[in-house]
């Protein structure tokens, strides 16, 4: 009976190891332009709404965004390309002028 208890253990440690997957997410560091808390609020939440990203801090006085995502579901392009969608320019996409031209007076950083 205990050599049936050692296999039934042995298994399910054996099954246990085959069905938990060690996903990492990546960890990134994007520049992002921007002035004020609201921007820090919108930069943050554009990036968090990305599938796949599951942390996004902005630092406003570095201008850097660290995120954490599952590079299977999204790329950091991809997270750039949303946050210059909604106005704020990345180190590798800038925003669109009118887009940019919408965002409140705090928030205008060029020029």
């Amino acid at each position: 009976m205990k050599k049936l208890y050692m296999i039934l253990a042995a298994a399910c440690l054996c099954v246990t190891a085959a069905c938990s997957t060690n996903v990492r997410a990546a960890t990134e560091l994007l520049e992002v332009e921007g002035l004020c808390g609201m921007c820090k609020t919108r930069i943050e939440q554009t990036a968090i709404e990305v599938d796949g990203v599951t942390k996004a801090e902005w630092d406003r006085d570095a201008k850097i965004l660290t995120l954490e995502f599952d590079p299977a579901k999204t790329k950091l392009e991809t997270i750039s390309k949303a946050i210059a969608k909604v106005g704020y320019d990345t180190e590798k996409d800038k925003a669109d002028d009118d887009v940019y031209n919408a965002l409140p007076d705090c928030c205008k950083y060029r020029g």
